[in-house]
């Protein structure tokens, strides 16, 4: 298992990587500053609008699985990301939620995206 940032560290790290790319990067929800779950909304606009979870795998090691959203970009994708979200706050108010707006497919994940 591999040590982990503290939640709050880590969003702050990647706002900080996006705003060096101009890119726009923003906190949709504030969570517990040590360890809430992190949800990334990454809004790439004509290209889609996505929601990932922060999740560990089966071997320790962190990942990414999509929870909402998808290519075909349009408000109407972006709606459903956003309640998406709002509904996970509801059951959980430590998640985080960043949102990261690039508009030229700039921004990676940090871990790659898993399927259960």
């Amino acid at each position: 298992m591999q040590p982990r940032l503290k939640a709050g560290i880590w969003v702050r790290g990647q706002i900080a990587i996006c705003q060096s790319m101009a890119m726009t990067a923003m906190v949709a929800h504030k969570g517990n500053e040590d360890a809430g779950a992190v949800l990334l909304k990454l809004n790439r606009f004509d290209a889609g609008c996505y929601i990932y979870s922060r999740v560990t795998t089966l071997d320790g090691d962190l990942g990414w699985m999509q929870v909402a959203g998808g290519p075909g970009g349009g408000r109407e994708t972006e709606f459903l990301c956003d309640e998406y979200w709002r509904k996970q706050v509801t059951y959980d108010r430590d998640v985080w939620v960043l949102e990261v707006e690039d508009h030229k497919g700039q921004y990676e994940l940090d871990a790659p995206v898993v399927d259960f």
